[in-house]
Formats: C-alpha cells, structure tokens, sequence
C-alpha cells in the first residue's frame, strides 16, 4: 500500500518536499489498513452464539470509523493549505499582472503604432460610412413616411370628392325624377281634362239629341193632318242635328289633335334633354 502512496504522489508532478509532507501526513494509515485487513478475515461469524467475535467486529468497525474520520479530517486539511496557497499564488500572480500589462499593452501600442493608426482610420471611415448610411436611411424612412401620409391625405380628399360628386348627382337625378313626374302629370292631367270635355261634349249632344227628338215627337203628335209641313220641319230640324253632330265631332277631333299636339310636344322637350349616365350606379336621367 506504501508503494502504492508513491507511486501516485510520484505521478502527480509535487515538488519532493511536498511530496514526502504528504507521505508523512497518511504513511501510517497505509500500515494500519494493512494490519487490520488481516485481523478483519480472522473474525469469521457463523453463528448467533459468537458473541466475542461480533463484539470484536463491533470494536474493530468504531476503530476503523474513527480512522476514516480522521483520513478525511487530514485531508481537508491539507486541502485548505493547498487552497490557502493558491489564493496567496493568485493574488501575487494578479498583483504582478496588473502591474505588466498596462506596461505589455502601451508597448504593443508603439510596436504596432502603423496597424493601429490604420485600424482606427479605417475604424472612422467606418463610422462615418454607417453614419451616412444611417442618416440616409432615416431620411428615406422620413421619405416614405411624408409621401405615405401624402397619399393618405389625398385619397381621403378624392374620397370625399366621390362623396360629394354621388350626393350631387344623386340629388340632380332625384330633381330630375321630380321634373319628369311633374311633366308626367301635367300630361296625365291634361289627357283626363280633354277626357273630360270629351264627356262634356258627348253628353250636350246627346241632350241636344233628346231636345230634337222630343221636338220632333211634339210636332209628330200635333197633327196628322200637317205630315208634309211636319215633313219639312222635321227634316230641317234633322239637318240641324246633323250639323250640331258634325260640329260636335269636328270639336272632338280638334281637342284630341290638340291634345297629340300637347304630347307630342312635352316628348319633343324631353327628347331635347341630355341623357346622362350615373359612373356609380349606371342609372340614366335627363339634364
């Protein structure tokens, strides 16, 4: 086991001081693991009766906790020096550290005096160029922005011309609807008024048909003996029926070629109108 001690303080590279320090510290637990490998195979239990030999077993396991214990004890210990010693080691080696490089640093500065002076032009233009590329791109993005906010402004402008252009022409076409429906009317009307006076006239024939006719039966029932004067009258009285008649008929078809004439005149006049057509809704009227 002491070999074995060496063999591995040799392979970790420790100055021989060192070395032989730890050696010293665990030697003698080395030959106490030893010993007792041995007494531990002689204490062999096979049977509850044993009682000094599980005794012994007992004694010996305390023994070699104690010894454990106290392996683990050196162990720390050493360990703490170890670490104290590098703690000192590093606080030297920072000390030195920092008292060599500022020096390392500014002479590397004056060996390379060329390669700095030309990493720090090139730095500038660097950022000089990055600058101007920034500044361009804020620009355009400002750019963008204007004529994106231009553009919005103008389509809510032609958006609101739309408006008003369909509101206009959406009263000139209800004005237009109004006027038609007026002249409509005014047609409608005077179609029933030249009815009427047809109606009027119709009538005051037909009573002037009666009146003839009653006149003549008058005369009929008068006398007999007066046929040839009643004759004449009657025929006379005939003629004039038919006159009153034609006359009557004459003034009809004089109020109805007025009333072609009155139509033909308000078609005439919208015939004149311009027919427009709605871009929007495609519906057609007359300006």
């Amino acid at each position: 086991m002491s070999n074995e001690l060496q063999v591995i303080v040799k392979e970790s590279g420790l100055p021989q001081t060192k070395a032989e320090y730890i050696l010293q510290q665990f030697q003698h637990y080395f030959t106490m693991a030893a010993e007792w490998e041995i007494k531990a195979k002689s204490i062999v239990v096979t049977d509850e009766s044993q009682k000094t030999e599980m005794e012994m077993a007992r004694v010996g396991r305390l023994f070699l906790k104690e010894q454990r214990l106290k392996v683990e004890k050196s162990r720390k210990e050493l360990k703490e020096d170890v670490l104290r010693e590098g703690k000192a080691i590093d606080g030297i080696s920072n000390v030195l550290k920092a008292l060599i490089a500022p020096i390392e640093e500014y002479l590397d500065q004056q060996e390379h005096f060329v390669e700095n002076k030309k990493k720090e032009e090139e730095a500038r233009i660097r950022i000089e160029v990055e600058k101007k590329m920034e500044e361009e791109r804020i620009a355009k993005e400002k750019a963008e922005a204007e004529e994106r906010e231009r553009i919005r402004v103008e389509n809510e402008k032609l958006k609101a011309e739309a408006t008003e252009r369909e509101k206009k022409i959406e009263a000139e076409r209800r004005e237009q609807q109004a006027k038609l429906k007026a002249i409509e009317d005014a047609v409608r009307a005077r179609e029933e008024q030249l009815e009427a006076e047809k109606r009027v006239i119709a009538e005051k024939a037909q009573e002037e048909k009666a009146k003839q006719d009653a006149i003549i039966n008058a005369e009929r029932e008068k006398a007999a003996a007066e046929k040839a004067k009643q004759d004449k009258i009657i025929a006379d009285q005939k003629a004039s029926a038919d006159k009153a008649k034609k006359d009557a008929e004459a003034r009809e078809e004089r109020l109805k070629e007025q009333a072609r004439k009155e139509t033909e005149r308000v078609k005439a006049e919208l015939a004149k109108k311009k027919q427009v057509e709605c871009p929007y809704c495609r519906k057609t009227f007359f300006v």
